[in-house]
């Protein structure tokens, strides 16, 4: 719960947890994720529940950054079903993995149609889709058009003429997605960004960074998110 620190006119701070917040603090979030990471579909739209909690006399900016769940994935994708029945043992172990993310998403209003997906892509191309995105400032609308492609609708994503689908509809010229696609760029970019995220540690996703350092990992509550985001805007203005 929040109490103004002054009556009368509009109060300079916000006390939470006996912590002060400065009215217009700003924080730079990083979320490294990836296109195919049930947990960070979910983690999405917790933390836009805990961003909007904290405004406005917190704002914050966004950036999406990549991490590759299946490193070694071919270009083309593989069968989900024979993919994941060896990545965990069985196909019922995986179809009760699905069952869990999709009862946690349901409370966030995300529906999962788990027997809709055929295949499990390599994302590096979603994700260059991504970084494409980042160069006009509007990632967030292709991150959320991209995971209900795949969770919700059952698309595939490593599929060029899919990704060009997702980015046209969050407002992005298709034929510079395609050619951006067939061509090399955003790639040395991308394998960068891959790069700090293991110079980082990350050995999960979500992991959420504010100013370049890692605040928490997982789907956590958006009240713990929101505990964790008014932390960090405390020491930023310590």
């Amino acid at each position: 719960m929040l109490f103004a620190a002054s009556t009368g006119a509009p109060p300079a701070y916000w006390i939470t947890s006996g912590q002060v917040f400065g009215v217009d603090a700003t924080l730079a979030i990083e979320v490294i994720s990836d296109a195919i990471c049930p947990w960070c579909w979910v983690a999405k739209r917790r933390l836009d529940h805990a961003i909007a909690a904290i405004a406005p006399n917190v704002t914050a900016s966004v950036t999406w950054r990549p991490f590759e769940l299946n490193p070694e994935m071919p270009k083309a994708g593989v069968d989900r079903r024979a993919y994941r029945s060896a990545k965990f043992g069985s196909w019922q172990r995986s179809q009760a993995l699905d069952a869990q993310v999709a009862a946690a998403g349901r409370l966030d209003g995300l529906v999962f149609n788990h027997d809709k997906m055929e295949r499990t892509p390599n994302t590096v191309d979603a994700h260059r889709l991504i970084w494409l995105d980042g160069q006009r400032g509007k990632q967030n609308d292709v991150v959320e058009g991209l995971f209900a492609a795949y969770f919700n609708e059952g698309r595939d994503i490593g599929d060029q003429a899919v990704l060009a689908d997702v980015g046209a509809s969050a407002g992005q010229d298709r034929a510079t997605i395609l050619a951006m696609l067939a061509s090399d760029e955003g790639h040395a970019e991308v394998r960068s960004e891959l790069q700090r995220a293991v110079s980082l540690r990350v050995s999960g996703v979500p992991t959420v960074l504010v100013d370049g350092v890692p605040l928490f990992s997982g789907a956590i509550r958006p009240d713990l998110m929101e505990a964790e985001l008014r932390k960090a805007a405390g020491h930023a203005r310590s």
